[in-house]
């Protein structure tokens, strides 16, 4: 690289500076990610996303009516994937949920907190299970 002043001092730093500029921004634009593009979603490739081997694992906490805790229990082990792990004869239930991924886990997050005479259904521990 010439560092010599015989053209004045912007015109060299110009000659000097010019390719490497050009070259930053050919990289720069192949990896450039707009904003736009990321904020509505553009980016993302459905086909890109590998769902992790095994399935979600979860510990919800169900409360509810202490009088009708033998058929929210009847109605929760009905559901395909719970089992009630713990139980309080004030209405509270331990219901530990398998499902084969967070979609489906969700989804029964949301049949619980439906069922008649439950109060309410928190999510208190959630994992991905990889032994399965």
């Amino acid at each position: 690289m010439d560092l010599s002043n015989d053209g004045g001092a912007a015109g060299s730093s110009i000659a000097v500076i010019a390719p490497l500029l050009r070259e930053n921004i050919v990289a720069r634009s192949q990896n450039l990610i707009g904003r736009r593009a990321l904020i509505t979603g553009r980016l993302l490739n459905p086909n890109r996303v590998i769902a992790p081997p095994g399935g979600e694992i979860a510990s919800i906490l169900v409360q509810a009516r202490p009088e009708r805790l033998g058929d929210v229990e009847a109605a929760i082990l009905a559901l395909q994937g719970c089992e009630i792990y713990g139980r309080d004869p004030k209405g509270k239930l331990v219901v530990v949920v398998d499902a084969p991924d967070a979609g489906s886990l969700g989804t029964t997050l949301n049949q619980l907190a439906l069922l008649p005479d439950v109060y309410s259904a928190s999510l208190v521990f959630h994992a991905i299970d990889a032994t399965t």
